[in-house]
């Protein structure tokens, strides 16, 4: 069948689209499918850099990995250790180069470690006022970072 048997049949057969309810809820997650996206790995390498105690880039994906494994629901308590994907890394590193040409953040060349510049904390400022479930889970994500640092210190001192 070619394009024009296709919807000369669609005509006949009266064939139209499901509606959506257009009162339906907003309903949005980050979830799975999102997990390896280069905007989210690029919010959350803004998340991590924006505080006071920069993450070095050689651990960064590492980070990446720990806090989205503390803060998806499809990852919390679950035994895949995704701090340590290969895949994660790659696109962490892919991420923070964007970063970087954007001049969004900028990599100490001396300690490696990853600082926000002014036009990363002008985004991240913003979606962190929306009060969105983006805003939520980045929120959650410097929780989770802090989290990591408190428990390396105390390891450290034991």
């Amino acid at each position: 069948m070619n394009y024009d048997e296709f919807f000369d049949q669609a005509t006949k057969l009266d064939l139209r689209p499901p509606q959506l309810n257009a009162v339906a809820p907003f309903h949005s997650s980050l979830d799975n499918e999102a997990l390896f996206q280069l905007p989210l790995l690029a919010m959350v390498i803004l998340t991590l850099s924006k505080g006071s105690s920069k993450p070095r880039s050689a651990e960064l994906g590492q980070l990446v990995g720990e806090c989205l494994e503390r803060t998806v629901a499809g990852f919390k308590g679950s035994s895949q250790h995704i701090g340590w994907s290969a895949n994660l890394r790659i696109r962490t590193v892919k991420a923070l180069t964007f970063l970087e040409r954007l001049g969004f953040v900028s990599v100490d060349s001396h300690n490696g470690r990853v600082s926000i510049e002014d036009h990363g904390r002008s985004v991240v400022n913003q979606i962190w006022d929306s009060e969105s479930p983006l805003s939520f889970a980045m929120m959650t994500i410097e929780r989770s970072y802090e989290n990591i640092r408190a428990e390396r210190r105390i390891r450290a001192e034991v």
